[in-house]
């Protein structure tokens, strides 16, 4: 006999707010399987916001108010048991983030949780990550958002160190990140992986996961370091509108795309990582994950 849980994540992050329904089927003697049964992503981009001007504006907030509106119908009509909603690196940083969390719960009951960069490393690593990490190797995991970068690295199948950098997408596309950020994060990177030979990356994060799809590799096959930075050679050479129009990219990702394959060129770089593997998760898999076995 199969047990059939319904829950929801909702991460709202720096460059888009995604709502996941997720199937978990549990069977007697078996581990439970976890299934996406739905996928909702609004580009709503609150670092454009927070980075710049230090708030949410207006506009957006009823965007926001709207959107979690939406997500909770939807819950209702796919009959979620249990959710949770976690905001980053924007709500983070803007002085009125926890003013419009707590709008958002009285117009649209929707709790959100403001949440720091460790605990966002932590959530993530709640994924299939273990599916991917074997004991005898040694792994840079890298998810790039519109705020923050975070990093951890695994070594014997655990998190040996991990850091979360002001260095996002968005704060790029806003040239607000200086030269500085950069060589810390350089400077982390190398102390950390200095004591290994052989390093492999794990990309986590929109962008990544379209420079994949791009590809056209399977899932279990992962991208060079020259793949990555011909990559970010292409992109660079064609305009925004080109982007669109040509490679099929969402206009709020046809402008931060490169600025994230930056950040993975360089984390490879100064790793001397030879490939990257690009699961297909995220913080919202975390959240998932982190509910059932009760790690929040």
């Amino acid at each position: 006999m199969i047990n059939i849980k319904k829950y929801a994540a909702i991460d709202i992050g720096s460059n888009a707010m995604r709502l996941l329904v997720a199937n978990i089927v549990e069977q007697p003697g078996k581990e439970p399987q976890f299934s996406k049964s739905s996928l909702v992503r609004v580009p709503i981009r609150l670092g454009q916001d927070a980075f710049t001007v230090g708030e949410i504006t207006e506009e957006n907030i009823s965007r926001m108010i709207d959107a979690m509106k939406a997500y909770r119908l939807l819950m209702k009509v796919h009959r979620v048991e249990k959710y949770m909603a976690c905001a980053t690196s924007a709500m983070r940083e803007a002085y009125n983030g926890k003013e419009v969390a707590e709008l958002i719960a009285r117009e649209a009951d929707v709790h959100i949780d403001i949440i720091d960069g460790k605990k966002e490393a932590a959530i993530i690593a709640e994924t299939d990550l273990h599916e991917f990490i074997k004991p005898d190797q040694t792994y840079l995991f890298v998810d790039v958002g519109g705020g923050s970068t975070e990093f951890s690295l695994f070594t014997g199948g655990k998190i040996v160190a991990s850091k979360s950098f002001k260095n996002g997408t968005v704060r790029l596309l806003n040239n607000m990140v200086n030269d500085i950020v950069w060589q810390e994060i350089e400077k982390w990177i190398k102390s950390v992986t200095e004591p290994y030979d052989n390093v492999t990356l794990i990309g986590s994060g929109g962008n990544i996961n379209k420079l994949f799809k791009l590809s056209g590799k399977k899932q279990d096959k992962p991208l060079s370091y020259f793949y990555i930075n011909s990559q970010y050679q292409f992109l660079n050479g064609l305009t925004y509108e080109q982007r669109i129009a040509e490679l099929g990219l969402n206009p709020d990702r046809a402008d931060v795309i490169i600025y994230a394959t930056r950040i993975y060129l360089n984390a490879m770089k100064w790793s001397g990582a030879r490939n990257i593997y690009v699961p297909k998760i995220g913080l919202s898999d975390g959240i998932i994950k982190a509910m059932y076995y009760e790690k929040i």
